[in-house]
């Protein structure tokens, strides 16, 4: 079935930025490519670790990398990525702005109250 296809695509995708680091080293890509000293470096990550995480963006096609001598350059693969970490961004601060809403609402009655 052609949706259970297109599930799994957006599936993997999510499952491969479900990591803080991840998102990280999207978001750090979002200008432009850096070598993978400077990603570590940013990130304040051991290479190891950097690594593992660049693994799995590669693998699920999130970034591209290229080689120039014994440097690693990363990029991410297309900008539509970093705009569906820029809706989630709107998403996570609407609901953010609603909680602090209720929160103020709660306040005043309670005040109204007490």
């Amino acid at each position: 079935m052609p949706h259970d296809s297109l599930r799994r695509f957006k599936a993997d995708f999510f499952q491969a930025l479900a990591h803080p680091t991840r998102i990280a080293i999207v978001e750090l890509l979002r200008e432009g490519e850096l070598s993978a000293g400077a990603l570590i470096e940013r990130l304040g990550v051991e290479q190891a670790n950097a690594s593992q995480h660049l693994t799995v963006l590669r693998s699920k096609h999130i970034v591209v990398n290229r080689k120039v001598g014994n440097q690693v350059f990363y990029s991410v693969r297309d900008p539509l990525i970093t705009e569906v970490l820029d809706v989630m961004r709107r998403y996570f601060y609407a609901h953010l702005t609603e909680g602090q809403a209720m929160l103020d609402e709660m306040k005043s009655e309670a005040v109204t109250l007490g």
